[in-house]
């Protein structure tokens, strides 16, 4: 359910913000979103090793 919130939030935001001609605060290109996943990633490893 939390993934179709934050898809759905998502959505709102990115509609509002080209409504409004604004830039987008999310990274425009794929890569950029890879290494926002990277990070979110990497913290869920740190956690999984240190426990």
């Amino acid at each position: 359910m939390e993934p179709i919130l934050a898809v759905t939030a998502g959505l709102a935001v990115g509609m509002l913000f080209s409504w409004l001609k604004l830039p987008l605060p999310a990274p425009p290109t794929l890569t950029g979103i890879l290494g926002a996943f990277g990070v979110f990633l990497g913290s869920v490893i740190y956690r999984m090793v240190v426990r």
